[in-house]
């Protein structure tokens, strides 16, 4: 029997920052995994050490630059193929419902809140991307990344608004609170 190795990403939807995309085959059990976003970041950041020690796992990742250049979909098929070149001969699942076009992987909607190897992939592309984003954060501290991480918050939109966009910012991802209104 193959190992299982669960695969999920962090960063597809934000207006900024990169995407990260995490295959995880679990060498043995760890207690209090869960889908990411559902966990405190404290539960998470003590979970991915943990996570890392007790597996093997490899992350992808893909900055604005080359999300504006190849497209999401793009980027998360090169992700899941890096991820099965680097992990080898498993039994893959993907967190989701779509391959994205890539072959040898099932999909299965809400894993990362069922399958623990799915559940790990979710924290390490999390804990990896908002560690980043917090970092980012230093060097653009106009748009308080360390809070809404890049996602499309109230408070990032009007920073948006008031200085543009920046390096980090994906520029063909289009936001109708940011389009110019005709009235």
């Amino acid at each position: 029997m193959m190992n299982l190795c669960g695969i999920d990403e962090a960063g597809r939807g934000p207006l900024a920052g990169p995407l990260y995309i995490a295959g995880v085959i679990l060498n043995e059990p760890i207690a209090g995994l869960g889908d990411s976003k559902k966990l405190s970041e404290k539960k998470r950041e003590a979970l991915f050490d943990e996570i890392q020690a007790k597996s093997r796992f490899h992350i992808s990742r893909f900055d604005a630059a080359q999300i504006d250049e190849l497209g999401i979909s793009a980027c998360l098929a090169a992700g899941l193929k890096e991820i099965m070149s680097m992990i080898g001969e498993a039994d893959y699942l993907y967190d989701g419902n779509s391959t994205f076009g890539v072959s040898g992987l099932r999909t299965l909607v809400k894993a990362d809140a069922a399958i623990p190897e799915v559940s790990a992939a979710s924290i390490l592309a999390k804990v990896s991307r908002d560690r980043e984003m917090v970092e980012l954060a230093l060097f653009y501290p106009q748009y308080g990344f360390e809070g809404h991480k890049g996602y499309g918050s109230a408070a990032h939109i009007e920073a948006i608004r008031r200085y543009g966009h920046c390096e980090i910012h994906r520029k063909t991802f289009k936001l109708k609170a940011l389009q110019p209104t005709l009235f």
